[in-house]
């Protein structure tokens, strides 16, 4: 290009430096080849910097969605072991229903939902149910646990009153032997004439001098001589329940005394109104003879 001219020689060579061709060209159409070449150029780089970054951002946002699955497992998994666990209280619930039953409705039994509710009539939405996050499923199962802790607790103290009661009543047979007349009403054995009689207790059949046990924890009330009974002890278990012992050879307590549960009181005898060796047992609720078959567990 000479100095002043408008006009530039574009030469293209070979890489050995020969020439192929020589050929005039303006000045402004090599400027705006270059200025182009140069914005080409600024373009490309531009675009490859975004394709590189876009390239990125899609390993990026793959690996966000598979964190997303795993955390989605995480939460269905949660949800259904929260459902179980909800299950799970919701059969307490059940049960302890079943174990307050029979006390009836007792003053510290927790007071269930009343079916009774009124007011405006409202129109139910069918898609109503909101769904709950992780957080309120979580809230609403420490709830129901509380709501179910709090009933067992006032279980616990009902079964503990409940045990003390069980631990007082005579369930075990004072001497081991056949029951040769049982409670209520037979026929006299002493004249056949006589008809029925009431027979207030159990006679079990026991060899003179077969030891006595306590069925249940007590106090000697009465040890001495009855008139039909002989021989007799009667302790008081507590809960105005007694129990009676008739026709004994022996009495090892005195009146006062505490007794335990197989513990030995008296030795068993055909004094009183007897035809023979045996023990008269007979359980006393407030003051009134009931079946002892009925208390017997083991």
């Amino acid at each position: 290009m000479r100095p002043g001219s408008d006009r530039v020689h574009v030469v293209l060579e070979r890489t050995d430096g020969s020439r192929i061709v020589r050929l005039p060209a303006p000045r402004w159409l090599v400027s705006a080849a270059v200025a182009i070449a140069a914005v080409v150029l600024v373009a490309a780089s531009t675009v490859y910097r975004d394709y590189v970054g876009l390239r990125a951002q899609r390993a990026e946002f793959a690996a966000g969605l598979h964190r997303i699955a795993e955390q989605q497992t995480v939460i269905d998994g949660f949800q259904e072991r929260v459902g179980q666990i909800r299950a799970e209280v919701d059969g307490w619930r059940t049960l302890r229903s079943r174990i307050w039953l029979p006390f009836g409705p007792a003053s510290e039994a927790p007071a269930e939902r009343a079916p009774g509710m009124g007011g405006t009539a409202l129109r139910l939405l069918e898609h109503a149910t909101p769904v709950l996050s992780p957080l309120d499923e979580l809230e609403r199962l420490a709830a129901a646990v509380g709501e179910e802790g709090e009933g067992l607790r006032a279980l616990e103290r009902l079964m503990a009153k409940a045990g003390r009661v069980l631990a007082a009543l005579p369930t075990r047979w004072p001497v081991r032997g056949p029951v040769n007349s049982d409670f209520g009403k037979r026929s006299s054995p002493w004249a056949q004439s006589s008809g029925l009689e009431f027979h207030s207790g159990l006679d079990i059949g026991a060899a003179h001098g077969t030891r006595v046990s306590a069925p249940a924890p007590g106090t000697v009330v009465f040890a001495g001589t009855h008139p039909e009974y002989g021989i007799t002890l009667i302790i008081d278990h507590g809960h105005d329940l007694k129990t009676l012992y008739g026709h004994l050879s022996k009495v090892m307590a005195a009146v006062g005394d505490t007794v335990r549960r197989g513990e030995v009181v008296a030795h068993t005898g055909n004094t009183g109104r007897s035809s023979g060796p045996h023990l008269h047992y007979e359980i006393q609720v407030a003051g009134q003879p009931v079946d002892p078959r009925s208390y017997l567990w083991d």
